[in-house]
């Protein structure tokens, strides 16, 4: 029988980095996951773990305590974690939301919040963005941030599908600080995406504040937020007052192409899960993975990670080549996430009844992985995006 390792090519720059995440990894095993998803529990020492190995600082300059990488140092750092078997998604959003601060904020937010961002001494988990009534249609927000003053904002309104706010002290808040269509010292508010502003909020010391968490198919840790009458200090906005849909739009791409690396990431656990199954199971006096039943679904679903994980590299090149990658950031999102959702699937059946029992840990990545269908932005979404933007078709919304 062929033993051969599975070949996956990824940027060998960082393959000590990904040894050492495997490493860490390893002290998580799935029995690990599986007691938290029983309580729906914060993976605390996991996340612990990574902040004293200095990873979620990955994207942090070393004048401010992180290790300074490019963006595709964070991303094989959250890809390994993923191939690992372990759930970034539970301190992922650090790693892109830290970015609004690092591009916009001022020299004494930088100061004040990206060291203790490193050390873990904070924790910056939470991005107050999504409503109930808006969902992706970001400008159609009603929470609402009015200046009192020359000290403060209160803030009003409410977020949904807001994780990790439990077990975060600052939130990345968009809020709308001029309606449209009003008439304000700065002029008339034209476009939807202007008079929205963003703020770093300290959780800590704030009143008017409620979260309440929602039960969710896989353990991440989402929750619903109410402002009611919350004052935050005037120096809380980030950028320019009105501009912050454009400072958090500029975040996305990394965004998505974190997200992408982790999709990467499940899709290679699926697939290692999927032929080491297939090797060892037997069915009839041979193993199932001799049958091309079982091993065509597993090997497309390999090739079609290969092609996602080659969008993720195009995408990562043109980012840290400071050129607009915003198409490529979404094609690698789209196809990874159809990628690790195939090799889910593929992988499942592969195991048959098997899949479906908790201690195969098959299930519970399945679950995890079909998140991103969804979030942070759903492929319908992506497909409009290249239907208007790249193709140059009507705009459907």
């Amino acid at each position: 029988m062929n033993d051969a390792p599975i070949r996956h090519d990824s940027q060998a720059q960082y393959a000590p980095v990904r040894e050492e995440v495997a490493k860490l990894c390893a002290g998580f095993p799935g029995e690990y996951w599986r007691k938290l998803d029983e309580t729906r529990a914060y993976p605390t020492e996991f996340v612990r773990a990574l902040t004293e190995s200095g990873y979620l600082a990955a994207l942090i300059p070393e004048e401010y305590g992180g290790a300074g990488l490019p963006l595709s140092g964070a991303a094989a750092i959250l890809e390994e974690i993923q191939r690992q078997g372990c759930n970034g998604g539970a301190c992922h959003a650090q790693m892109y939301t830290m970015g609004t601060v690092l591009r916009h904020g001022s020299p004494a937010q930088k100061q004040e919040y990206l060291p203790k961002i490193a050390s873990g001494e904070l924790r910056l988990q939470a991005f107050g963005v999504t409503e109930p009534t808006s969902g992706t249609d970001t400008t159609s927000l009603r929470t609402t941030a009015r200046r009192i003053g020359n000290d403060r904002y209160v803030v009003n309104g409410q977020k949904i599908w807001t994780s990790r706010a439990e077990h975060s002290d600052l939130m990345l808040l968009l809020a709308r600080t001029t309606p449209p269509g009003e008439v304000a010292k700065k002029g008339e508010v034209a476009k939807k995406t202007e008079g929205l502003s963003t703020f770093i909020v300290d959780m800590r010391k704030v009143r008017g504040l409620t979260i309440r968490p929602i039960r969710t198919m896989m353990n991440h840790n989402s929750c619903e937020v109410f402002f009611d009458n919350m004052e935050i200090p005037a120096d809380s906005l980030v950028g320019e007052e009105g501009k912050g849909f454009r400072h958090i739009l500029s975040g996305m791409n990394a965004e998505r192409i974190l997200i992408a690396a982790e999709c990467v990431g499940d899709a290679k656990w699926f697939t290692e899960r999927s032929v080491a199954h297939a090797k060892e199971r037997a069915v009839f006096g041979r193993p199932i993975g001799q049958n091309q039943g079982v091993q065509f679904p597993v090997a497309r679903a390999y090739a079609n990670m290969r092609a996602a994980e080659l969008m993720v590299h195009e995408a990562l090149r043109l980012y840290e080549a400071g050129q607009n990658p915003g198409a490529e950031a979404n094609m690698a999102k789209l196809l990874a996430a159809d990628a690790s959702n195939e090799a889910a699937n593929a992988c499942i059946q592969t195991h048959g009844g098997f899949g479906f029992a908790e201690e195969y840990d098959v299930e519970r990545k399945f679950r995890e992985t079909r998140l991103y269908q969804v979030a942070p932005i759903s492929t319908n979404l992506i497909l409009s995006y290249l239907a208007e933007h790249v193709l140059g078709l009507p705009r459907s919304y």
